[in-house]
């Protein structure tokens, strides 16, 4: 091998994001001249002269380590099919803090979603946006948020020329989109752009950033989502028989499934009916507030254009998104995907309940089922523990196997104890970076770290601000608090909360115990799910529609403190974490007042004693508890059982449907 095959090796080893997940492929970028944790691994590539990829080649160490996961890449990579069954569509995907083109759950869950596809060799394929101001990046300026944007462009985020271009049609213009692809694995991302010179000034910006500007940019950005990637689909010569919507953000990709049909002579009820066998929806809110819509003035500006192509009055085509029970001068894209959707779920069982009574008056909303939501378990489990798991339970763990996970039960006392003592390593460092503030390495650490909307009450247990003190004020049972998240940028009461927190952080009641991290992201998430002991969740039952953040910390040994809400209602055990009484008050504020109260009550009289019951951290009934933890959730909280799930419950039943018309 010769410096320029080096660099092509290292080069495409960067540019498919298996990387994200292989703690073998980040130690190889590691070992590289001016690598560091802030930039993407193909722009480090791109800098490396000859005389240091001279020098690697000498390195028979890392020469080996770079075959190894070359051999590891071209099997991944081998898997990939000719064309997808099922199309994935979402407005985000989190594949790494290094790729900025998610902004909390939703994109995490989008990017673990094509991770555990590749694992499992689904024929599947992600479609989204590419955001050149990607999501912004959280500074705390006088105890307030504050939102910078950077630039990005696709190829320093490890995307390339698909060499596709598609075009969507808007009031009096069609705009044009570039279709990047990024590799995941065995699986490709479509990610469409409009920054091209074909499109006007304003038109250009319309993929500028995620979930920025006014209603008439959403709407647009979601069009360019669902029309255009389902055009992209077919300009790469697939035809997809299985398209699955990640929310409603990419509901207008109905209108381009339904084009196909009318242009092929059929009437509107009949090209419904034509569609809705291969159309899979997941619905993520448990809220009416939650529901993306748009005005109806609005909506009719942009849907004009296929009435008039479909010879059609605009309301027949405005009946597709409306609800009886809804605003009647709204277009609901839930409505819209429910009432095309041969099949729909919820993100949890009890969000599945939820969701069949908040759609009851939608066609389709009676027959909504529920898969819960899962995580990547390798990019989410700290590398020091899957290396143990790998050694006690066999690599059958990282893909949910049942009989795998009763392993954990012959993992000792001491073992444990090292790798929390390890994760809370990690940990310290994190938030000494960021903050430049101390981790008590003998507290009890207890995180909460997601979205700051309201529903989530991250400020519920201020609301009890003298047993907390007390609680913080402990010297012989210290306890530690770690709270991280971000407020949309839009979002007055969730920018309220967040400083709420960083103005008791900084108070003398929380006496160096109680920190805020700023500037949320995974690689902040990583650290705290490897550290914390505890992992507090206190959202307004059911708002919660399934949650995630819990499961990675249960993966690495933290225990689930939560209301019984979204994916903890359903596993919750009574051992293998706690749960918080919900109140049966109705009136918010003495809800909240009480849950708070029961909140740190159940930690001062129950878990507080258990961690520190043999006079020092991690008594013996805590790791009891650890072990049984990982045996009843591991099995369960898995991408790789989510999607087999999805594989299993929706993607095959579609594609049956769809080959049978």
């Amino acid at each position: 091998m010769d410096t320029a095959s080096l660099s092509e090796s290292l080069a495409q080893l960067a540019r498919n994001h298996a990387w994200t997940w292989s703690s073998n492929a980040q130690a190889i970028f590691e070992a590289l001249a001016g690598y560091d944790h802030a930039r993407h691994p193909v722009q480090v590539i791109h800098g490396l002269d000859d005389s240091h990829l001279d020098l690697l080649l000498s390195d028979d160490q890392f020469m080996d380590r770079l075959q190894a996961e070359m051999i590891v890449l071209a099997e991944l990579t081998g898997r990939a099919v000719d064309a997808p069954d099922v199309a994935y569509f979402s407005p985000e995907f989190g594949l790494s803090d290094l790729i900025p083109q998610y902004s909390g759950g939703l994109g995490i869950l989008a990017g673990d979603h094509l991770k555990a596809a590749s694992d499992l060799g689904l024929a599947l394929a992600g479609v989204g946006l590419f955001y050149r101001g990607g999501f912004f990046r959280q500074q705390v300026w006088s105890g307030k948020q504050v939102e910078q944007y950077h630039s990005y462009t696709p190829e320093a985020l490890g995307c390339v020329d698909s060499e596709v271009e598609v075009d969507v049609p808007f009031p009096g213009r069609d705009v044009v989109a570039k279709v990047w692809l990024a590799e995941v694995g065995s699986i490709p991302l479509l990610l469409l752009d409009t920054d091209v010179a074909q499109n006007n000034k304003a038109d250009r910006t319309i993929t500028d950033r995620l979930y920025s500007g006014d209603r008439r940019h959403r709407l647009e950005q979601e069009m360019v989502l669902g029309v255009g990637g389902a055009r992209a689909l077919t300009a790469l010569g697939w035809n997809v028989p299985v398209h699955h919507l990640n929310e409603g953000h990419a509901g207008f990709l109905i209108l381009d499934l339904l084009d196909r049909q009318i242009g092929a002579g059929h009437g509107l009820d009949a090209a419904v009916d034509e569609i809705r066998s291969g159309v899979v929806f997941t619905t993520h809110t448990p809220v009416p507030a939650g529901i993306d819509r748009f005005d109806i003035a609005l909506a009719t500006e942009y849907l004009q254009p296929w009435a008039q192509q479909w010879r059609m009055p605009i309301d027949d085509v405005l009946t597709l998104g409306t609800d009886p029970d809804d605003d009647p001068e709204a277009f609901n894209m839930a409505a819209l995907c429910l009432k095309i959707a041969g099949r729909a779920n919820g993100v949890s069982k009890l969000h599945g309940a939820v969701s069949r009574e908040l759609f009851a008056s939608v066609p389709g909303g009676a027959a909504i089922s529920s898969v819960t939501n899962g995580v990547h378990a390798r990019t989410w489990v700290m590398p020091r523990l899957q290396n143990l798991f790998d050694d006690v339970l066999g690599h059958g763990w990282a893909n949910g196997d049942h009989l795998a996970w009763t392993g954990a039960n012959n993992i000792d006392d001491d073992t444990i104890r090292d790798v929390r003592r390890a994760g809370g390593g990690d940990l310290h460092t994190m938030v000494g970076e960021r903050t430049g503030a101390e981790i008590d390495p003998d507290a009890l650490l207890i995180g909460f770290a997601r979205r700051f909307a309201t529903y989530k009450r991250a400020n519920l247990i201020l609301l009890q601000r003298a047993l907390l003190a007390e609680l913080l004020g402990d010297d012989d049972r210290p306890v530690q608090f770690i709270f991280a998240g971000k407020a949309h940028p839009a979002d007055p009461d969730g920018k309220a909360v967040l400083a709420d927190i960083i103005a008791f952080a900084g108070s003398a009641d929380a006496n160096g115990r109680f920190l805020f991290v700023p500037d949320y992201d995974i690689a902040v998430a990583r650290a705290m799910y490897a550290g914390c002991d505890v992992w507090l969740n206190n959202p307004v039952r059911p708002r919660e529609a399934s949650g995630t953040s819990g499961e990675k910390s249960a993966l690495n040994g933290g225990l689930n403190y939560s209301i019984s809400d979204g994916w903890w209602d359903e596993m919750a055990d009574g051992h293998n974490g706690w749960t918080i009484p919900a109140s049966a008050k109705t009136v918010p504020a003495k809800r909240d007042l009480e849950e708070a109260a029961t909140t740190l009550n159940l930690l001062a009289n129950e878990i507080v004693p258990e961690y520190f019951a043999d006079a020092a951290p991690w008594s013996r009934a805590w790791l009891d508890r650890i072990r049984h933890n990982w045996t009843t959730l591991g099995p369960q909280v898995t991408a790789a059982r989510m999607v087999a799930d999805y594989r299993d419950q929706l993607y095959r039943p579609a594609l049956d449907d769809v080959v049978g018309r």
